[in-house]
């Protein structure tokens, strides 16, 4: 028998696979993160970890916990997790990769949609007064996806991919743009970038002012891979200046923003509380794959979806 942490109450019935196991829960019971010293003091004396992005687990923490011989991430990134400390120590790391593809994918298609006709200010014009006068011929144009230029970087990826399908359904002209692709060259020719990649030192801040410049006036941003690929400062000053169409968000950095954020005043702007991957079954295989992988580490075996250290 192992004592588990798990740093959030998990949707469905994973968890419950883990005390069937023979193991023992201490599950933080706050429905927000807890803070660097409540998560030192949920993993003391913790052999396995099951977290969440929002969760750091780096030297400090796995200093508070010398027994932990697990870390299952309830996640598909590991942005969170300092890999190389958890190598020293010789803890294996998982993930949950290829549970979300879908989901995030139609939430990507439901942003390009909603910024690509202006949803936002149209839904809430009906609510303001006098904001829905008449119909008008001129009023709330929008781009009509049927052959507009979409370039999805990142779009050899399992979502990218994805992404790919939908869209070439809608009629778009898809360029999926990647590693050693010239990005600045296929943004000077698009209507819609949509975001990808993965966040490493190489792509954090991937989207900043010279790409901005670089697209075609009034074109659409949408990311729903990670806050700190976009340059946000840069962001708001092309939304403000027109150069930018509009910007349909599932992620920011921090998360949540500050209500009083600078980039929240940007117009032409949809920001999503990240929920890409916020469907019953998507979430469900989330906890079903990190079970998985401490179940497996727990019992001295590998774990079926380690963390990608690349």
């Amino acid at each position: 028998m192992a004592l588990v942490a798990v740093t959030r109450r998990l949707p469905g019935d994973a968890l419950d696979r883990l005390v069937a196991a023979g193991h023992e829960l201490r599950v933080w019971p706050g429905p927000l993160p807890p803070s660097a010293t409540e998560l030192r003091a949920l993993v003391a004396g913790a052999e396995g970890l099951l977290c969440l992005l929002t969760d750091r687990v780096d030297d400090a923490l796995l200093d508070a916990a010398p027994g932990l011989r697990a870390v299952a991430n309830y996640a598909v990134g590991v942005d969170n997790v300092d890999l190389d400390a958890t190598a020293r120590r010789g803890i294996p790391v998982g993930n949950t990769p290829d549970v979300l593809t879908d989901a995030t994918a139609d939430l990507t298609m439901a942003l390009l949609l909603a910024a690509a006709r202006g949803l936002p200010d149209a839904a809430a014009a009906v609510r303001r007064p006098g904001g829905w006068r008449t119909w008008e011929p001129a009023g709330w144009l929008g781009l009509e996806l049927r052959g507009a230029r979409l370039v999805l970087v990142g779009g050899a990826g399992r979502i990218g991919r994805a992404v790919h399908e939908r869209a070439a359904a809608f009629g778009m002209d898809v360029l999926p743009v990647g590693r050693g692709d010239d990005l600045h060259a296929a943004a000077a020719r698009a209507d819609v970038v949509s975001l990808h990649c993965p966040l490493t030192e190489r792509t954090r801040g991937l989207v900043d002012a010279a790409l901005l410049r670089r697209l075609p006036q009034g074109a659409l941003l949408v990311n729903t891979a990670r806050g700190a690929l976009v340059d946000q400062d840069a962001l708001a000053a092309a939304l403000h200046d027109g150069q930018l169409g509009a910007a349909a968000l599932d992620v920011t950095d921090p998360e949540p923003l500050p209500h009083d954020h600078p980039l929240l005043d940007a117009p032409n702007l949809l920001v999503l509380p990240h929920v890409g991957s916020a469907t019953h079954a998507a979430r469900g295989r989330m906890a079903d794959r990190a079970v998985d992988n401490l179940l497996a580490a727990l019992d001295g075996r590998p774990m079926p979806y380690p963390a990608d250290r690349r």
